[in-house]
């Protein structure tokens, strides 16, 4: 059969090829016709051949005209004297994964348009696959899954060569469904181990796209009324792992731990860090066996240390981690740069639930009061107005801090008994201090600073002030604030208001006459 040219006569053609495959065996061979379309250099021939291969071999799934079992070499069957539907099914099975190669190599196309038509045929394939095994079940009610199929998709989209976030978003509509969710972690630990160690160093990329796709995956809270399947079927089976919420965080589990075992790059690990207590230890089958990832992260210092923070409070608090100097590392994460970095209102809003505790020792407590305070005297306008109120409620929760600021005479700059360069905050002699830099902030020149500095002049209210509101307070924001201020009405200074530079001509000219 001629092809046409223009894309109509593109269309024609394959449609022609596609109804004579599927009307008679005896024209099996215009599948190369198709399939060469599909290797084509063009962007619309290649998505008309995407389509026509979508309804080709969808079909002859349906029908069950591709071989089912162990596929044997095309040549031998071929050769072979076995009947010649036989030889036309394992024939068609092997264009069938020629198809699937061909798809699979679409998914690092040029064109976006492309790829997300691969990755959509493909997955139409892992369904009716799914429906249509071609493999044989090893005894009755065994769960069978298309996994080699799917795995060519994962490892498209786990590439090392090509940043695939567009495709991968794509492909998060997929993991709603349990059987996918549970293949997707379960190929993604294979991935991740087969490249790790073929390559010595693991490109970025690959890198970005694995953390992609695994923080995609999640899970649901508690088991489910019932399973969500991709890939229909007419019953399930209690014995199927997939079906079992228990299992999917098992294997959640496993996914996240052969990802982190490796030696990431310093911008992937904070991505971990923001994720873990929301999205990675919730769902965790055993969240301990976090502990070692995180307490080496809050080691590390600086901003990874205090992403490591919300992990480890999770940990502290709902699974008993003992983390004997857990408040000397937070004391040492008190530095100057602490207001300008980018996680600072979630640092603080932890700091905050870390002090919270009566049962604190008092020298530690003014430790963490007199640090801030001494580094409030360099801090901005917006970080002042957290901090200070920050600073109150710590004396608010431990009474037997308020002596740093009701001694009668507190001690000059040059003889302060506390030490700021001390890392231990039990030898910083901090109890022995005042908060004469909140003295000194009263004379800030931002009235609002001043004001709040104030606070400490009276007897600090037992209710604590929320500092939620100031967390993410930013210069703009007082800067706006400030501008929408209601200005002061005018002072009135004369009893008869002035008309004018010289006032008006009969006015003055009165004033003469009378004066002569």
């Amino acid at each position: 059969m001629a092809r046409e040219s223009g894309a109509e006569g593109l269309r024609r053609f394959l449609g022609g090829r596609l109804e004579a495959v599927l009307a008679s065996r005896g024209e099996a061979n215009a599948v190369f016709d198709i399939l060469a379309v599909l290797q084509s250099k063009d962007q619309e021939e290649i998505q008309e051949a995407v389509h026509t291969c979508s309804r080709l071999f969808g079909a002859l799934l349906e029908r069950g005209e591709v071989f089912v079992g162990q596929l044997p070499s095309e040549d031998m069957v071929m050769a072979g004297s076995r009947g010649a539907m036989r030889k036309y099914r394992v024939w068609m099975r092997h264009r069938y994964h020629g198809c699937c190669n061909c798809l699979g190599e679409l998914l690092t196309h040029p064109s976006f348009q492309v790829k997300e038509l691969a990755l959509s045929t493909l997955m139409k394939f892992v369904q009716l696959e799914g429906m249509h095994p071609l493999e044989k079940p090893k005894w009755e009610g065994n769960y069978l899954f298309p996994r080699e199929l799917f795995k060519l998709v994962v490892e498209g989209l786990l590439s090392s060569e090509e940043d695939h976030s567009l495709l991968l978003s794509q492909f998060r509509e997929y993991l709603e469904y349990d059987d996918i969710r549970y293949h997707t972690m379960q190929t993604a630990v294979d991935i991740v181990a087969r490249v790790t160690s073929q390559h010595p160093k693991v490109p970025l990329t690959f890198w970005n796209n694995a953390f992609m796709l695994l923080s995609a995956v999640s899970l649901p809270c508690q088991e489910p009324d019932s399973s969500h399947f991709y890939v229909k079927r007419t019953e399930l089976s209690d014995k199927w792992k997939v079906t079992h919420l228990k299992e999917h965080r098992r294997m959640f589990q496993a996914m996240w731990l052969s990802f982190l075992r490796h030696k990431l790059p310093l911008g992937l690990y904070k991505k971990v860090l923001v994720i873990m207590h929301e999205s990675i230890l919730p769902h965790l089958a055993q969240p301990t066996l976090m502990i070692d990832f995180l307490t080496s992260a809050y080691d590390v210092g600086g901003a990874v240390s205090l992403l490591a923070l919300n992990g480890l409070f999770v940990l502290i608090h709902e699974h008993n981690l003992e983390y004997p100097d857990f408040y000397r590392k937070l004391y040492g994460l008190l530095d100057p740069s602490i207001f300008h970095v980018k996680y600072r209102a979630r640092f603080f809003h932890l700091a905050d639930l870390f002090l919270s505790s009566s049962h604190l020792p008092a020298y530690l407590v003014a430790a963490f009061a007199k640090r801030l305070s001494r580094l409030a005297l360099t801090a901005p306008p917006e970080a002042l107005l957290m901090v200070l109120p920050f600073i109150c409620n710590l004396l608010r929760r431990h009474p037997a801090c308020r002596v740093l600021t009701h001694r009668p005479q507190g001690p000059e700059l040059d003889v302060d008994p506390y030490n700021p360069e001390e890392e231990d905050p039990a030898k910083s002699r901090a109890l022995e201090s005042s908060l004469w830099e909140l003295r000194t902030l009263q004379q800030h020149y931002h009235p609002e600073v001043s004001r709040a500095a104030s606070a400490i002049n009276q007897v600090l209210s037992m209710p604590e002030v929320s500092i939620a509101p100031l967390l993410e307070l930013t210069a703009y924001e007082i800067f706006e604030r400030d501008l929408k201020k209601k200005k002061p009405e005018p002072v009135p200074l004369e009893f008869i208001p002035v008309q004018g530079l010289l006032g008006r001509r009969e006015d003055l000219c009165s004033q003469y006459f009378t004066l002569c």
